[in-house]
């Protein structure tokens, strides 16, 4: 049987993050990226959420698709 697919609820699980859909919302509104700032780069991660996104991205691994979704929601929540 295959492993579900992460979702962004999922991720912000993984991340240590209340993943409630208003959580999630509201850190998002909270958040916003400018272009020019890599979402592995934000300031508001701890080096060990860092360290996973970036390393879930360069793998392109399972989780690859939520992290991306991620990083589309916090650069056009500005």
């Amino acid at each position: 049987m295959d492993a579900p697919i992460p979702t962004l609820e999922t991720l912000f699980e993984q991340l240590g993050l209340d993943s409630t859909p208003d959580a999630i919302d509201a850190f998002i509104s909270a958040h916003p990226l400018p272009e020019d700032v890599k979402l592995i780069d934000a300031p508001f991660w701890t080096p060990q959420q860092a360290q996973f996104l970036k390393e879930e991205l360069r793998e392109d691994a399972e989780w690859a698709i939520a992290v991306d979704e991620l990083n589309q929601r916090l650069h056009q929540s500005q």
